[in-house]
């Protein structure tokens, strides 16, 4: 992508993405993440009412006397995103591909983390962890994930959410929110989830196109997977081959609400050519 009009993309999606954070993102970014973090503050003594499960048992055995331990809510959070970069984010048939949601997405994320005084960073990811953007404050940040988002040429085209969610896990040592943006057609990735889950906030959001979930009638189609590079054609005048086409979209999306379910990730599904905000908002107020 030549400079300039990096630069004009750039800007483009910075002043929508300022705009839907001023006017209604911010609250409930706030309401629904703030304060999930906790932190040790001191220990005090014990007075009738507090939690047994909060004494610290080693300094009331030197002092003879209860005293328990007094945590603090995390005001300053960090929050990463983890976005695919594979080939498929290169699908779309409602005037929007994948990859272009994601981006914004995960653009107005960027700014409700700054606008709240957080920290933001960015795994981007294939089959591989193909970048890390350790987590920072401040405008300049911001636009270098935005060009980043923009303009990343990955190396490789195929996904596995297992090394992302491992690197996650390794990576940060303190708890942060991890927001997944990917359609999440991937080999089983459920015991990384849960294990990067039971570290930090993860949260789901999975970017489908419609075509990924019913096929026109409108007889021979030429498909091709675009991680693969394997192709076929089918017939989609037949009412079987439709519905079967569904059906099985449907089954992966019961399969990976079990999953998600399971590992106690919240989430959401975002088809491309609609409104993100709603969903977004939808999810955030459940979780206040």
């Amino acid at each position: 992508m030549e400079a300039t009009e990096l630069i004009k993309k750039v800007r483009k999606i910075e002043i929508k993405a300022r705009g839907l954070t001023r006017q209604v993102f911010a609250g409930e970014y706030h309401s629904a993440f703030k304060g999930r973090g906790i932190s040790f503050s001191e220990v005090r003594e014990y007075q009738y009412g507090d939690d047994i499960r909060s004494i610290d048992w080693n300094v009331t055995a030197r002092f003879n006397h209860p005293y328990v331990k007094v945590f603090e809510e995390e005001r300053e959070l960090t929050v990463m995103l983890l976005v695919d970069v594979s080939g498929s984010g290169n699908f779309g048939t409602r005037g929007s591909y994948k990859r272009e949601h994601i981006t914004e997405i995960a653009a107005l994320l960027a700014f409700s983390a700054i606008n709240n005084n957080d920290k933001i960073g960015v795994i981007f990811f294939s089959d591989r962890v193909e970048k890390f953007i350790s987590p920072q404050k401040g405008r300049k940040h911001i636009l270098r994930i935005i060009r980043e988002l923009l303009d990343f040429k990955p190396e490789s085209k195929k996904t596995c959410l297992n090394e992302p969610l491992r690197y996650l896990t390794n990576a940060l040592k303190k708890r942060c929110t991890a927001f997944v943006i990917s359609d999440f057609m991937a080999p089983d990735f459920e015991r990384s989830l849960q294990i990067a889950s039971n570290k930090h906030d993860v949260v789901g959001l999975r970017i489908n196109d419609i075509m990924e979930v019913e096929l026109p009638d409108i007889g021979l189609l030429y498909l091709k997977d675009p991680e693969t590079g394997e192709n076929l054609w089918i017939d989609t005048s037949l009412k079987s081959v439709r519905q079967r086409f569904r059906d099985n979209w449907l089954y992966e999306r019961e399969r990976l609400n079990e999953v998600f379910k399971k590992c106690g990730v919240d989430n959401v599904t975002i088809f491309t050519g609609e409104d993100y905000v709603r969903p977004l908002i939808n999810l955030f107020k459940k979780r206040s």
